[in-house]
Order: C-alpha cells, then structure tokens, then sequence
C-alpha cells in the first residue's frame, strides 16, 4: 500500500538506512517528507527504525534549503510504539545496555527537536508511547479524527522517560502526571485540547490538503528566522524575567534587524514586494 502522503513528493539521494525503514522525500523548493517504512509492524520502534529516524534527521539537518520537515508513517498509523520484539531483547540486556540503548532513542528525539527548519508530524491511526513522543517533538502535529493516542508504558512495568521532555512541554506537568500514571489511550480531540497536536482534520485527504497548506504558508517565512526564532522559544522558556533575560532577547531582535534577512524582509515590506525567499 502507498502512502499518500509521501507520493507527490521526489526523493533525495538515498542513505544507507533509509531505503528500508525510513524514507527521506523533498521537492525542489524545500518541503521535506521523513516516513517510518515499517507498515507490516505499524511503524512500531526498534533499533533499526531509530538510527534511520536519526541519520535521516542529520541528513536534512545538513541539506541546503530545508523550509519544513513533515513526518508521518505508511499504511494509515504514524507508529504503534515500541516492537515487541524489541522489547523482548531489551529484556534480557544489562541495565548499563538498556542505558546505551535508551540513549539512541533520545539522541533521535533531539536531533528532530534542533532541526532549523518547521517540523510538523502528520498523525494517522495509532500513536502510542515513543510514537507519540515523536509527534511532540515536532513544532506542529496534525491528526486525522480517528487516530488514537496512548503513554501506555506504565502497563508494561516501564515509564516513557525519553520522550518525556517533549510532551511535559507540549501538554504540561499535571496533564503528563496523568496520562504518563494511568497510560489510558485518547483521542485526537482530546490531544487537541491538551495541546499534544495542534489541529484535527476529518480524513487522510484533508491531512495532505493540511500539509499543501503549511507548505505554502512557510514559504513566506525567512528561513534563518524561521530557525532563530525555535531557539528564542528555547531561549526564554520558564526564565525568569529579569534584566539578563532583556539584555538577551534585545541582542537577539538586534541581530536579526541588521541581518541580511532582516533587511530584506523590512525593505520588501516598505517596497510592498515579497522579499527574495518567498519568491
């Protein structure tokens, strides 16, 4: 079965890793799809899957002229979680293994939060534990009204550590207490309200007719602000607002004033012409 969400798009040169698992496709302006490849499995984790979400993440990282990265899964779920084989061997690892091995996990979570361009997860059917994670990681998250949602770790005697920081961020300390200690599944218009995605839409049609739409809108965004401006958030979150933090941010708005984008971005403004990036 196709995805449709990847069809449209062409692909970049291949990766070791990608041809199996992960899928890396752009168009020649910029917009990026990364989809997990594993349908048989819904798109479930394992060690594989990971280091190819990852060098996928640093190839785009790297390529030239990256507006925004969507990620999603083939054959109608973003990814079920953890594979059950996978866990069966984690089983019989040393803790210092399961360490080395979580750590992957992690390291894939933060290179998909770094990356400069938009990062926006397209979620279809189910997105349990670290598959959830990973649409939290994202700076947006659109889900079709029948995908379902689940921290389901505790169930199983573990705890959805890794991907932990990105959905406290998303959703908040006492909503995470309380999904992450009772690991029930949820809906999409439950996600919607505690801020886990950003959007619900009726049908895989309209979640492509999302992405065509975000796809145009990013265009008219600088690129270097697009990437400044994920730092800021960074930058600022649960400081307190004291004079380092408003010597911090004027620097910040300073530099992008005088900055090639900056200058062209208010020119074209004035000029009443759309500056060179959106062109």
């Amino acid at each position: 079965m196709t995805n449709p969400i990847a069809d449209p798009f062409v692909e970049v040169p291949d990766t070791d890793t990608q041809s199996t698992l992960v899928r890396i496709d752009a168009t020649p302006d910029g917009i990026a799809t990364v989809t997990i490849d594993r349908a048989d499995k819904n798109n479930a984790f394992n060690a594989e899957v990971i280091a190819a979400l990852r060098e996928a993440f640093e190839t785009l990282e790297g390529a030239d002229g990256i507006r925004a990265v969507f990620v999603t899964g083939a054959g109608g779920n973003f990814s079920a979680g953890a594979d059950l084989e996978w866990m069966r061997a984690a089983n019989e690892l040393t803790e210092a293994d399961n360490r080395d091995d979580a750590m992957q996990m992690a390291l894939m979570l933060k290179h998909l939060h770094d990356l400069p361009a938009l990062t926006v997860a397209l979620v279809q059917g189910t997105a349990f534990g670290g598959g959830a994670g990973l649409a939290a990681a994202c700076n947006l998250a659109i889900a079709t009204r029948d995908a379902r949602f689940a921290f389901s770790e505790v169930k199983l005697g573990l705890i959805p550590a890794t991907i932990s920081p990105y959905v406290v961020a998303a959703i908040g300390p006492r909503r995470a207490r309380g999904l992450f200690a009772s690991g029930r599944s949820f809906d999409a218009g439950f996600a919607l309200d505690i801020g886990l995605v950003d959007e619900v839409v009726d049908d895989a049609d309209a979640l492509l007719a999302s992405r065509d739409r975000i796809s145009r809108e990013i265009m008219a965004c600088a690129p270097g602000a697009v990437a400044d401006a994920k730092r800021l958030v960074d930058a600022v979150a649960d400081r307190d607002i004291d004079h380092r933090l408003l010597e911090d941010t004027s620097h910040r708005i300073a530099r992008a004033r005088v900055s090639d984008e900056g200058r062209e971005g208010v020119m074209a403004f004035l000029d009443r012409r759309k500056p060179q990036w959106a062109q």
